[in-house]
């Protein structure tokens, strides 16, 4: 899912260089930065159309690989450190997607409730301002069914003593809908997520980078013209 901007050797990068040595490799590489980052802030903006308020993680996901004077490449990419995992490349590509990590330790923990491969929060989840399931409710469901990666996290029988008021989660074992399910200290119930043996499949192609390669196409020129007049400025005085 990377975008990449280059001047390779026998196109203008290396034309350029010819001409007026390490000044103008440095202008080429200028312009390839600031494209990049134009090219990252168009994906980001295409990100707040095509997702429902976008969480800072979605929207961060992406960074800009910057270019240097000998390399002449600059390119938009994910992060290293979600790239492996990151949603968004099947949300890009369409295709079905994995569990997340809080589908593989239900999966992991609840044997008795089949194949969990994905968690569809229902009306009874506690959502954030992004309108996700709250991190916290997850957090507390994973507790409550000792499913925690940390078992350390998990509820224990005095922890509930201590907070008698805290609503407590449980999946039932038959009679109902396969799901969480919330009873609240004042003994109402509710689901807040339904348990699916369906992999998630996103067949159209939702085009967070629709546009970028044009973005590129008009900005690379107006960024040249701008870094070269510098470049030229400084060398002779100008």
């Amino acid at each position: 899912m990377d975008l990449s901007l280059r001047m390779e050797d026998g196109g203008i990068g290396q034309a350029l260089a010819r001409l007026g040595g390490p000044d103008l490799r440095r202008a080429v590489s200028w312009a390839l930065n600031d494209t990049a980052q134009d090219v990252l802030g168009h994906v980001q903006e295409r990100m707040g159309q095509v997702f429902d308020r976008p969480t800072p993680f979605t929207k961060n996901a992406f960074m800009v690989w910057r270019s240097t004077p000998q390399t002449l490449e600059a390119a938009v990419q994910e992060r290293p450190s979600v790239g492996a995992r990151h949603y968004l490349k099947v949300q890009e590509r369409g295709g079905p997607r994995g569990r997340t990590g809080f589908e593989t330790l239900l999966d992991r923990r609840l044997s008795f409730a089949g194949d969990i491969r994905s968690v569809i929060p229902a009306d009874n989840a506690r959502l954030d301002a992004y309108g996700n399931w709250s991190r916290g409710e997850r957090n507390q469901v994973l507790s409550a069914l000792q499913a925690q990666g940390d078992t350390r996290a998990n509820t224990t029988a005095g922890s509930k003593k201590r907070n008698r008021r805290r609503a407590s989660y449980f999946v039932p074992k038959a009679g109902l809908t396969p799901g969480v399910y919330k009873r609240t200290a004042g003994g109402q119930l509710g689901i807040v997520a339904v348990l699916s043996p369906k992999v998630p499949v996103y067949q159209q192609r939702l085009g967070f980078y629709e546009g970028a390669e044009d973005v590129a196409r008009v900005k690379l020129p107006q960024h040249l013209g701008r870094t070269l007049g510098r470049a030229i400025g400084k060398r002779f005085g100008g």
